[in-house]
């Protein structure tokens, strides 16, 4: 008889598998799952490793976002520098993502993440420790090339380890990104303030990753001694893979993960500094930050759960679209006056992140398909992410005002809608 295999295993073996070899767990719904299969053995340890690494993915940008003033003024940088750095996490995304299917069919992703992990870690330390620009600039990439590799794995972590609970263990995890990146916007000021400098508000968080990195030690090992025993499992060939750039799906998918990134991105880099801008007190302006994220807590936890039981995605798109919409024509109208109001909007409409990393597992059928169409939409869509942060910062230091960044983010707006319309109807990658 053959054993089950464990999660080390699992995490051991290349995610590439032969065509045909793997049931369809594309969906909570899929009618061929007649017969339930129980979790891997030491699947609870890969999900709480799986919730710590989720804390660390937006911690390390938003405490930037909410010290974005101070720490221009520390290190001398100017609007378009500043701009340059908010958008840093969209280009090392891109590029680090882009590499990480060719990664993980190579070296275990236990492995692969104890040094992202680690990366992480060191470069917050070390981006504290300097006061020339540049070096800043190289080792905020360091920490954030760990949480490029993790953005891509997390999803087919979920494929493997969780098939028939895709929605939940998607929730569960995306509910701890967001709070961790709640928590990193609305403290990295006080505790700034507490220590009396903005390096102690950025530098702190390195000690979440360093804990994140504990659960992924005995899974690397164990997936080690579990490579040994086995025979590794036989690369698809080449013209088996899928290539999400060769289909519509794949495309639509980029686009509408780059778009509602390139608000996303835009929203923590700079809302701090337009809230300010507004009149708010630094400490108020980043709770207001805080405020996005903290409110779109518990739709990180149900929009997976939603859009996985729903037949279209189609009112889900339009939703949380209008939502953002209202959001920036208050910001631009009304900043100071409507600030929770907008704060509430911008939190129904940041919903789109849960919604789009659901999807893509929902619109895959294996785990190589799934981490394929992650690869390729969330590299290309930080591409396209990029110009967020960047073109609100030029856009605010040519004209001295609002207007102008966020109309750029109203036309972002309009892309991503019509990117989300044409992911709305349930398909395959591989299917194309």
């Amino acid at each position: 008889m053959t054993p089950p295999p464990t999660a080390a295993a699992a995490l051991a073996a290349p995610v590439a598998v032969p065509p045909g070899s793997e049931r369809d767990p594309g969906s909570e719904r899929d009618p061929g799952a007649g017969r339930r299969t129980r979790p891997a053995t030491g699947g609870a340890l890969v999900l709480v490793g799986m919730l710590l690494i989720a804390l660390n993915l937006r911690a390390a940008v938003t405490s930037l976002g909410a010290l974005l003033d101070e720490i221009r003024d520390g290190l001398g940088l100017s609007g378009v520098t500043a701009g340059l750095v908010t958008t840093l996490p969209t280009i090392a995304f891109a590029g680090l993502g882009a590499l990480t299917p060719w990664l993980v069919r190579r070296v275990a992703p236990a492995r692969v993440l104890v040094i992202a992990m680690l990366a992480l870690a060191t470069g917050q330390v070390l981006r504290v420790t300097t006061d020339s620009t540049w070096i800043f600039v190289l080792t905020s990439a360091l920490a954030l090339s760990g949480i490029a590799v993790a953005n891509i794995l997390l999803p087919m972590l979920v494929k493997l380890h969780f098939p028939h609970r895709t929605g939940l263990v998607t929730g569960a995890y995306t509910m701890a990104l967001t709070v961790g990146t709640t928590v990193a916007a609305a403290t990295a000021v006080p505790i700034a303030h507490a220590f009396g400098s903005w390096r102690a508000g950025l530098g702190i968080w390195a000690g979440m990753a360093a804990v994140a990195v504990l659960p992924w030690v005995p899974l690397a090992l164990r997936a080690r001694t579990a490579a040994r025993r086995t025979t590794p499992t036989a690369a698809v060939p080449v013209a088996t893979r899928v290539r999400p750039a060769r289909t519509r799906l794949g495309w639509a998918m980029a686009v509408y993960f780059g778009a509602q990134s390139l608000s996303g991105y835009a929203i923590m880099g700079w809302l701090a500094q337009l809230f300010r801008d507004a009149g708010y007190q630094p400490e108020s302006a980043g709770l207001l930050l805080a405020g996005v994220t903290a409110l779109g807590v518990p739709i990180a936890l149900l929009m997976p759960t939603l859009a996985g039981r729903l037949a279209t995605l189609r009112p889900l798109v339009l939703g949380l679209s209008a939502a953002s919409t209202l959001a920036y024509l208050g910001l631009a109208l009304a900043p100071h006056d409507g600030a929770l109001l907008w704060v509430a909007l911008l939190a129904i409409g940041q919903g789109a992140f849960p919604m789009i990393l659901t999807t893509i597992g929902l619109r895959a059928r294996t785990a190589e398909g799934t981490v394929a169409l992650s690869a390729f939409a969330q590299s290309t869509g930080y591409v396209i992410a990029a110009l967020g942060p960047l073109m609100v910062g030029i856009l605010y230091e040519v004209t001295g005002g609002w207007t102008a960044p966020v109309g750029f983010l109203l036309a972002a707006m309009a892309v991503q809608t019509a990117a989300g319309m044409a992911i709305a109807r349930p398909r395959y990658v591989e299917d194309e």
